[in-house]
């Protein structure tokens, strides 16, 4: 089987549906941003906070686009699809799988926006960063999988990603 490469807004649950789908497939897992933090020795704050929003926008296309992987989930830190050369990358190496959300259930999800390291403008809200990202969620995407409530039901979701991917439902 080829890569599975989870792409969505923060707080979606990439990582988490990531782990657990990884396991439930008998693959391998790889969250990027941890690549990106054991690559540069910072976290993705310090990361940001140090070379600003497009700096960091430059090493994520960079880190992803060399990420190499046979049989794994890949989970990428939200900003990924404003890297054009990853996300070619990812296409090639597997199947991108979209995890989206309505943004009034992410909402609830979410704490501060800094905190968590989400890349936006000053001044941008989450409504904001949501309508800006969604159309390359969708543009970059061979699969969308919509979870339908603020709590992640990662049952749901995985039998959900499993059958679009036509992988039978069993969790």
């Amino acid at each position: 089987m080829d890569n599975i490469i989870l792409i969505g807004m923060p707080g979606v649950g990439k990582s988490c549906i990531g782990v657990v789908l990884a396991k439930a497939l008998g693959m391998s897992f790889i969250d990027s941003d941890i690549v990106i933090q054991e690559r540069t020795g910072r976290t993705l704050r310090e990361i940001i906070e140090e070379g600003g929003r497009e700096a960091f926008l430059r090493l994520e296309d960079e880190i992803n686009a060399s990420l190499e992987a046979e049989n794994c989930v890949i989970a990428t830190g939200g900003s990924v699809i404003y890297g054009e050369r990853a996300m070619r990358h990812f296409q090639q190496i597997g199947t991108v799988v979209y995890l989206a959300i309505r943004c009034d259930h992410l909402s609830e999800r979410l704490g501060d926006l800094d905190e968590r390291g989400v890349i936006h403008d000053e001044g941008q809200t989450l409504q904001d960063i949501y309508d800006e990202r969604v159309g390359l969620y969708e543009k970059y995407a061979g699969v969308t999988v919509w979870e339908h409530d603020a709590l992640i039901e990662f049952d749901e979701v995985i039998r959900d990603v499993r059958e679009a991917l036509g992988l039978g439902a069993e969790t």
